[in-house]
């Protein structure tokens, strides 16, 4: 890999007038601002739709993209909203995505649906992607069912044609508008890096399409879910609730469903990090009737033959593994295999005794973070450390101690003129922002996800200083 670095920021985070950030001019100017900058990434998390609590990693589908993202002034521009309903979505206020506000907007795609008169192109579209067309079924019978998990679907009960177009066009749009962004940042020589969750959501079109490939029972529901043991972010352990894969049976269907979700998701972006991806060396299991994810556990995973074959349908997509977390051999054996860069986050160097994560110790092969979604933002991480580590660690990097609070800049240095081939940082580091522009805290329930940044925020960005630093450290050509 050539040694080059990027900025991990959420499509959602972007500047906007609508209560969330979308695809339109705002990403525009971000992948200009990235390239200024010298930068050669753009990292984004899941797009697929959030859940009730905003979050994308456990959404309702591993193929479709979140309306939410779709640009309303790009629909304004080819007539098929009014002025009057595009000031309708108009924000108060443009520090948080409005999540209650988004969830709302499905009436008014309704209104925008029945409008379009190029129906040809959408059903060609949909036609040509069945998972995209499973979703837009699933959720048409959702609507018909009030709502309601799809376990407990009344057999009786049709799609409506209006909601099934509806969904079938929000897919169409997203992924039109997505395709200008993205080649777009590929001509200013930035790359995309998507995210893969490991699982999906019970109550998805993944499950109600492909019941087979998950450990369930007659009824359709699974006796054992997915989760982690306790960590540094969970005491108890984090239970995500997730259906567990039938791994014996998608081996024998030659692992059709994840051949698909690859071949899709590197159509997408240009590269794709994983989400713990050790679940493919073991993962971890916890009782369905479980009320934490203290007494879970570990099973054998598909491993590197299974591995082997993301690699072959990614084609030469990079991908990135997710190897953080609790770690053993067996994982570090699947990722040096599979060769896929491995990561490193600088808030873990000084967690305890192991060098893994200091700088000084990263390998070539891996993306190095100061810190990822689920991580404090630099500054929150220097406010909050131990005094005695936090001068262990000024020291380590060569800054002050009496000055720790310009700290932040001298790390990103050290991460720069590491050996790791790519370097991701957060907006918020860059920008040198504290705790209260956190993406995620792991474990806490809401109050998540919501965080969006201004253009006046973004444009205060000193691109001049972070392009010498990627020259100066050759991460630039």
């Amino acid at each position: 890999m050539k040694r080059e670095s990027g900025v991990l920021l959420h499509i959602s985070s972007l500047p906007g007038d609508y209560h969330g950030g979308s695809f339109g001019q705002a990403a525009k100017d971000f992948v200009d601002l990235l390239a200024e900058g010298g930068f050669s990434y753009w990292q984004v998390l899941p797009f697929g739709m959030p859940d009730e609590h905003g979050s994308p990693y456990k959404s309702i589908s591993a193929f479709a993209g979140n309306p939410y993202f779709i640009d309303l002034d790009a629909l304004y521009g080819e007539g098929l909203l009014t002025l009057e309903e595009l000031a309708s979505q108009r924000q108060s206020m443009p520090y948080l995505c409005d999540f209650e506000a988004l969830a709302n907007r499905f009436d008014l795609f309704l209104t925008v649906s029945k409008r379009v008169k190029n129906r040809e192109a959408v059903e060609a579209f949909i036609e040509n992607n069945p998972r995209l067309d499973e979703f837009c079924r699933f959720m048409a019978l959702k609507e018909a069912n009030g709502g309601l998990p799809w376990w407990e679907f009344d057999s009786e009960k049709t799609a409506d044609d209006d909601f099934l177009f509806m969904h079938r066009f929000l897919q169409y749009k997203f992924f039109e508008q997505w395709s200008k962004i993205k080649a777009y940042a590929n001509e200013q020589g930035v790359k995309i890096i998507g995210d893969m969750p490991i699982y999906v959501d019970l109550d998805s079109s993944d499950v109600y399409f492909g019941r087979e490939n998950f450990l369930l029972d007659a009824d359709g529901k699974p006796s054992l879910v997915a989760g982690v043991p306790p960590d540094y972010f969970s005491p108890d352990g984090q239970l995500w609730g997730n259906p567990i894969y039938d791994w014996a049976y998608m081996k024998k269907d030659g692992y059709t469903w994840w051949r698909d979700r690859m071949a899709h998701t590197m159509k997408v972006f240009d590269g794709v990090r994983i989400d713990h991806f050790r679940a493919f060396a073991e993962y971890y299991t916890v009782k369905a009737t479980d009320e934490n994810a203290k007494n879970g556990k570990w099973n054998k995973g598909p491993g590197l033959q299974f591995v082997k074959i993301l690699k072959e349908v990614a084609n030469g997509g990079m991908i990135i593994a997710e190897d953080l977390g609790d770690i053993d051999d067996k994982v570090k054996k699947l990722v040096k295999d599979s060769t896929f860069p491995g990561m490193r986050v600088f808030q873990f160097a000084f967690d305890g005794e192991d060098d893994l994560h200091r700088p000084h110790a990263y390998p070539e092969n891996c993306v190095a973070y100061s810190g990822t979604h689920d991580n404090n933002t630099l500054l929150g991480y220097l406010w909050e450390m131990d005094m005695a580590k936090k001068r262990e660690m000024l020291d380590y990097i060569g800054a002050d101690p009496d000055n720790w609070e310009n700290a932040v800049l001298p790390i990103i240095k050290t991460i720069m003129r590491s050996h790791a081939a790519i370097t991701i940082f957060p907006m918020q580091d860059l920008l040198g922002y504290g705790k209260d522009t956190r993406m995620n805290t792991p474990g806490k329930a809401s109050g998540n996800w919501a965080i969006r940044l201004t253009k006046a925020q973004l444009d205060s960005l000193d691109t001049k200083y972070f392009r010498r630093l990627n020259e100066m450290y050759h991460r630039k050509g």
